[in-house]
């Protein structure tokens, strides 16, 4: 795969000197880097691996989830299957709560055992940043495998040139589950007061098809989520704004909503769910004139969710909460001893707080519990000279884990985060950056205190004719000893970029990255047989499910390659992750390598077509699952197709239409460690109207 990018930047180059010039000579806009580093920084300036996709490119893809929506970004995958509420984020080998996921500024730290935690219409999402590695120095514990900012549109995304008030109507349709997608977008700017309201939803006709044709069972799960977006500022240098999001879901899944449905009335598991989040975020930013001291943001955020699981077959009813609330200061300050400083510095909390019932009665399952996190941090940047960066940080944090369970202990620990970078410019165009870095994780609460039916495997019936059937299970088993995952990354990386590179008004951005992950304590899932533990068990448990520390370290090198030369386009993104234990046992969670190709033409200003090609390869270090067995992940090919037109006059001038063809060949394939394979074909249409 290193070949194949290599190849398609010379491919590129030489396409570029093929096609006619374009008439002037652009600028290259900076690509920004906000949420994920809690201040706004040119890319080109940032010492870590991170990526950035907005705007028109999340919108080419017309995603109904987000796999759809950024699981081609270089590091990352997206575990769950197609059912969009079981997806989770993989950065580099580190799965669900090993990488912080911010919504808007606030963070969502929801985790059961096979739910997603993407709470959110993708129509809504102007942008997405994703920092890999450890960044705990900035954001504490969770971010020992990254961070994955989401970001709303804002009333300044939307308003067309002139207007102080509009609208956005969008309507999609996806073939494959008759998947009806519409939404709604009234916002204005009102002088020091601007207002923004969305209300959109997913609405499926029928299950979702593989790419053999087969129903993927139970994937009709409906969604409708709205935004509430209200800013004030009182003065220039001053900004309040109020976010509300409300999000809900509903359908017949299975209780593992990566495998396969059992529509058996007499045995089968599956529920009908009901899901309610809602988000809120208070923010003040204040950044008075002519002070290098003082750039401040404050965050107040919370979220509720409440999910309802009601058993198919008996009616039996389970009851999931999960509660969070969070504080964080943060101030940026300029200044000179000797050099020039940044300095990013600040405070934040929060808790989490979760229950659980089953027919009424505490679910051990998901026993109730609180975690409370409080953290301090430093960041500065220290320009040693114009060209070169040196970067130190340090974070200190401390957390308690409570039960309510006389058999279950509490924990309580604390930690310091230590990271030193540098970024070296040689010329305007290339950055070479490095970084070592302490990272943490603090065990979750599902990690520690997990109790009860994971899974039933089988029913059989012991008696005589007529007695109901006996069900043998698989039972999690609580592990409150978890030690917190500590970890040392060290990263090595460059960056190119360029306008008017091979001729006027073209664009080439490139980076590549190479890292290392030292992680000791590194919490693993294991599913066995009940004899491989040494612990009394009751005779209906025939397997058990539980965490474990080990030793581990993944590695891996990751490049992107972007080139726009007005009327046709192009991109790769590769990712190599690699991982194992010190033991030598296989670690699960390392993704399969993947090369992404993308290419674009630009017949008229108004058309755009395209077609992106993924080659994933084998991933056959896999463990073994609780029979014994191996389950490794096939390479696979998947391409897909799209094109707009955006008419630039007449009544149609500020409408977007949208055609696409996800999966064109119907591949079968499965992103490992995925037990449900893909979607297959989906023509996907869709129309946008502002007005």
């Amino acid at each position: 795969m290193q070949k194949c990018i290599l190849g398609g930047v010379a491919l590129l180059a030489a396409g570029a000197t093929t096609v006619h010039a374009q008439e002037a000579p652009v600028d290259l806009p900076p690509l920004v880097l906000g949420t994920a580093l809690r201040a706004d920084r040119d890319i080109q300036d940032t010492p870590v691996a991170a990526s950035v996709v907005e705007g028109e490119e999340l919108e080419k893809r017309q995603a109904d989830t987000v796999e759809e929506l950024i699981g081609d970004v270089p590091g990352v995958s997206i575990e769950g299957g197609p059912r969009g509420v079981a997806q989770e984020i993989n950065i580099r080998g580190f799965q669900d709560e090993q990488v912080v996921l911010r919504f808007d500024g606030g963070r969502l730290n929801f985790n059961r055992e096979h739910s997603g935690r993407f709470f959110f219409d993708p129509d809504i999402v102007q942008r997405v940043e994703v920092v890999r590695g450890g960044g705990s120095t900035l954001f504490g514990s969770g971010a020992i495998g990254g961070v994955v900012a989401v970001e709303t549109k804002d009333v300044e995304d939307l308003l067309l040139p002139g207007q102080t008030t509009g609208a956005r109507l969008r309507l999609g349709y996806s073939d494959n589950g008759q998947i009806w997608s519409p939404s709604a977008t009234l916002y204005g700017d009102f002088g020091n007061i601007d207002a923004l309201a969305f209300i959109g939803g997913r609405n499926f006709g029928t299950s979702l098809q593989d790419g053999n044709g087969d129903d993927i069972l139970r994937s009709e799960v409906d969604i409708v989520n709205g935004l509430l977006k209200l800013g004030f500022e009182p003065t220039s240098d001053q900004r309040f704004e109020l976010n509300l999001s409300y999000y809900e879901d509903e359908g017949l899944i299975p209780p593992n909503a990566n495998t396969t449905a059992n529509l058996d009335p007499n045995t089968g598991n599956d529920s009908e769910r009901s899901a309610e989040i809602f988000t809120y975020r208070l923010s003040w930013d204040w950044n008075p004139e002519n002070s290098d001291l003082i750039d401040l943001s404050v965050l107040l955020y919370g979220n509720t969710l409440d999910i309802q699981d009601d058993r198919v077959r008996d009616g039996r009813p389970d009851f999931t909460e999960y509660d969070t609330i969070g504080l964080e200061v943060t101030n940026r300050s300029r200044f000179d001893i000797g050099v020039p400083v940044e300095l990013v510095y600040g405070i934040d909390a929060f808790r989490d707080e979760q229950s659980g019932t089953r027919s009424g009665a505490d679910r051990t399952q998901f026993p109730d519990a609180t975690a409370t996190t409080i953290g301090a941090f430093a960041e500065a940047t220290f320009g040693v000279t114009d060209r070169l960066d040196l970067i130190a940080g340090l974070r200190f944090d401390s957390y308690d884990r409570d039960v309510d369970d006389p058999n279950l202990a509490d924990v309580d620990d604390d930690f310091f985060s230590p990271r030193i970078g540098f970024s070296f410019r040689p010329n305007d165009d290339w950055q070479v950056f490095g970084n070592v870095a302490r990272a943490f994780r603090a065990p979750t609460l599902t990690e520690l205190y997990n109790d009860g039916v994971h899974f039933p495997l089988f029913e059989r019936v012991i008696g005589p004719p007529g007695t109901p059937p006996t069900e043998f299970t698989n039972n999690f088993i609580p592990t409150p000893d978890l030690e917190p995952e500590e970890s040392t990354q060290i990263e090595l990386g460059a960056r190119f970029e360029r306008a008017n590179m091979f001729r006027p008004g073209d664009a080439l951005r490139f980076s590549a990255n190479a890292y290392y992950a030292d992680v000791k304590n590194f919490i693993d899932s294991q599913v066995v047989g009940a004899d491989a533990v040494s612990i009394p068990l009751a005779p209906t448990i025939v397997g058990v499910s539980f965490q474990r520390n080990i030793d581990a370290e993944l590695y891996g090198f990751e490049a992107e390659l972007d080139y726009d030369a007005g009327n046709w386009f192009g991109g790769l993104a590769l990712t190599l992750p690699e991982g194992k234990a010190k033991n030598g046992e296989e670690l699960g969670s390392i993704p399969q390598p993947r090369l992404t190709a993308t290419v674009g033409f630009r017949p008229a200003p108004e058309w755009t077509l395209g077609a992106r090609a993924t080659f994933a390869g084998d991933q056959n270090d896999v463990p073994a699952d609780a029979s014994g067995n191996t389950r490794p992940g096939e390479s696979y090919t998947v391409v897909d197709l799209f094109g707009s037109w955006s008419p630039q006059q007449g009544p149609l001038s500020n409408a977007v239409f949208r055609a696409g063809i996800d999966n064109v060949f119907d591949e079968q394939y499965t992103i490992f460690p995925n037990e449900l394979p893909q979607s297959g074909r989906s023509i996907k249409l869709s129309a946008s109207f502002q007005f």
